[in-house]
Order: C-alpha cells, then structure tokens, then sequence
C-alpha cells in the first residue's frame, strides 16, 4: 500500500469506473470500428500495447473512439531494467580503466622529455632532446653502441630543423633548398666519447649550428646524461649543399643563406679540429672485409646511404679481440663520395705496430680505415682511436659474477 501510494503521487492511477457513462457503438456520435474480431484482454500490459498499435495503424480515429484498458500501478510502471544494465554497464567500465592506472611513482629521470619531442632552448639557438637507451640498442658488454649514439645526433640535428619551421618536404632540406634540388651532406665527422651511456640511462643531447667556411655549415653536439649533467659525448662536423639530380656539390644561394644565417652560433667547435692527415689504405692493409653492399633499408630519402651506416661498415674489418677488450673513444671520419644501393664495398682497417694476439695487456690504440668501392674508388678515410675497457663492464667477467638458480627438485 505504501509502495502504490508512493507511486500514485507520480502517476496517478484512474479510477476502474472512470469509463462507465460512456455512449457505446453509435452512441453520442461515436464512431462504431470493427477491430476483426480482436479481444481485449482487461488488466493487461499487452492490452496498452494491442491499442497503441492500432492508433498507429488508424491515424484518422479519434482517439476517443478506442476503449483502453483501466489503468492500474502494474501496467503503468517503467521498465527500470534496461536503466539498471546501462548503469551498471558504466560502473563497470569505469572500475576497470580506475584499475588499469599506475600510480606508482616515477624516477626523476623518468619525467624527463617523456614524450622525446625535443625543445628550442638558450635564445632558440640550440635544440635540446631527450633519448632513453633501449634494451636493443646496446651491445655485448651492456652499454650503448657508437652507431646509437651517431643515431642520436643524427635524429637531433633533423628535429632541430623541423622544430626551428625550416623543414621543407625534403630530408631536412629548407623550403627554398627543396625548391633548388638541394641536400646537405656530411663531409667530415669527429666525435669523442667521453663515457658510453648503460641500459636504462636517459641521454639529453644538445646540438646547434655554426657557419663552416664560405659554402659550409658545422654542426655541433653535446651528449650528457640527462639525471646527472656529466658530459657523455662531443661531436662536430661539417656539411655542405649538394643537388641531389647531379649529384654535384653547390654553393649555398644566398635565399638559403637568409634562411638559415639567424641561426647560426658564433662559437668554437665543441670538439677541436684534427688537422692530421688521414692516410689511405691499401691492400697491404691488416685486416680486410670484402662484398659489404646496402640493403635498402639503409638507404635515406635522399636515395643514398645513411652516414650511419659507414660506422658500421669500418667496424667490419676491426679486428675481433680489439673489440673484445677495448671501446672505442674517438673517431674522425672524412666522407669522399656516396655509394648506392647497387654498390659493393671493401672495409679496411690498419692496427700497425700492434700485437693483436695481446691486446688486452695493452693501453691505447689508433686504428687507421678506409671504405671503398670494389672498384678502388673512395668512399670514406677514417681513423679511430680505442681505451681499454673498465673491468666492470667485460661481459665476460659479469656473466661468471652471475648466480645461477639451483634446479628444483
């Protein structure tokens, strides 16, 4: 009774006698309708449903014409089932996404650059980006390869272009360099490596550019570690313009020069000039690998292959105990020509004046290289210098400090 006067406080219930006084059939000029031989079920819910349907199915009845079922609390409450599936449907989904958070706290270095997207800094002159070392991009020994961090710098150096809004629809080109077929091209590398980053470690790498000459640009580079500051890495180098239909080099058009001119940074290489003249190899070399050729995913857009890739090359014919025991620590590299995808390339390097069978005994080496064509053409002169390896880094050394779990029994 408290539940139907509840109720009737918002949907009023009729009276069953509400109808009775009414005319029948032709009655009171009703209209008399033949719903063929169609019963009504008194009491009902169908019977609402029965009456509504021939409403529909007769617009031109009045609608005092049809007789409805009296109306009771049964038949006039809601169906709060389909509201009750939405509301918990919602609950439910909320719940899980509530679960599906981590709030664990995070390391400093980890709210660091997190998206790696990279910032103009210091007077928007120098690009500034943030690089975590990845399970994949580090070597035997743990720590990250040369060719990770020669991807750093590269990456940087093309973001630094497209965040400064000099990218055109070229591979780093500026718009008006994409209208004259122009690309720049690296012709001489040095990088030192100060201390190689380990697995886990984030990297900020600074870079910024500087005018070369009349016809050149330099490029600089500043590695650190990103949660302690100390310098990881110094890299510099020197670009010039080449058309990328001859495949000559150009002088840069003075509608470049005034795109690029404001952000050019007057300073000293990061990385002082090495003058030493690198000195070709030949086959009296001491190590040589041959039939290196691209693959085509080492080429760039710019259909030639990625400056990156040489490093890799020049490491072929490094001897293997050299890379055993010790890292490399600096490398200049002189880039002569460029090679297709249809290229096959000798690698040469050159450790005179070492006993290779006891290098690790030994302190520094310098390794003098050379890329090149099977032809004898030039490609890329190098010369690389390499320290030891501190002993907590010999992957070797750390794999026997390992304990293994006892097998269960």
């Amino acid at each position: 009774m408290v539940a139907t006067a509840a109720t009737a406080s918002f949907l009023p219930v009729p009276s069953p006698d509400a109808g009775k006084g009414k005319p029948k059939g032709g009655g009171g000029g009703g209209v008399s309708v033949n719903l063929g031989g169609l019963k009504e079920k008194q009491g009902l819910c169908g019977c609402l449903q029965t009456m509504e349907k021939v409403e529909n199915d007769l617009p031109w009845l009045p609608s005092s014409s049809i007789s409805h079922a009296p109306r009771t609390f049964i038949n006039q409450l809601p169906d709060w089932s389909m509201l009750l599936a939405a509301i918990t449907t919602v609950f439910l989904a909320a719940e899980k996404q509530w679960m599906m958070l981590d709030w664990k706290p995070r390391r400093p270095d980890m709210l660091i650059d997190p998206f790696g997207i990279g910032k103009i800094v210091q007077d928007g002159l120098v690009f500034r980006q943030n690089f975590p070392i990845r399970s994949y991009e580090i070597g035997a020994d743990k720590t990250a390869s040369i060719e990770t961090l020669m991807n750093h710098l590269q990456e940087t150096a093309l973001n630094h272009v497209k965040t400064a809004g000099l990218l055109g629809d070229g591979f780093g080109s500026t718009p008006e360099m994409c209208k004259k077929n122009l690309i720049w091209v690296v012709t001489k590398m040095q990088v030192v490596v100060d201390k190689y980053p380990t697995w886990g470690d984030v990297v900020q790498v600074d870079t910024w550019v500087s005018a070369s000459g009349k016809n050149g640009m330099r490029r600089d580079w500043l590695v650190r570690d990103a949660k302690t500051g100390e310098i990881l890495t110094r890299a510099s180098s020197v670009w010039v313009m080449m058309n990328k239909v001859t495949r000559r080099l150009s002088k840069i058009p003075e509608e470049v020069r005034a795109e690029i001119s404001s952000y050019f940074v007057d300073s000293a290489p990061v990385v002082p000039e090495d003058n030493r003249k690198l000195t070709k190899l030949d086959d009296s070399a001491n190590f040589i690998r041959t039939g290196l050729s691209p693959r085509w995913h080492d080429l760039d857009v710019n259909q030639h292959v990625n400056n990156v890739k040489y490093v890799g090359w020049i490491l072929e014919s490094a001897p293997q105990p050299l890379l055993e025991s010790h890292e490399l620590c600096a490398m200049t590299l002189e880039y002569r020509r460029e090679c297709g995808r249809n290229s096959v390339l000798d690698s040469l390097s050159d450790l005179s004046g070492a006993d290779v069978g006891n290098l690790a005994d030994d302190g520094f080496f310098e390794c003098k290289h050379l890329l090149r064509l099977d032809d004898g053409a030039e490609i890329v002169r190098g010369r690389t210098e390499w320290r030891p390896k501190p002993l907590n880094r010999n992957f070797g050394h750390v794999l026997s400090q390992v304990p293994v779990p006892a097998e269960s029994t």
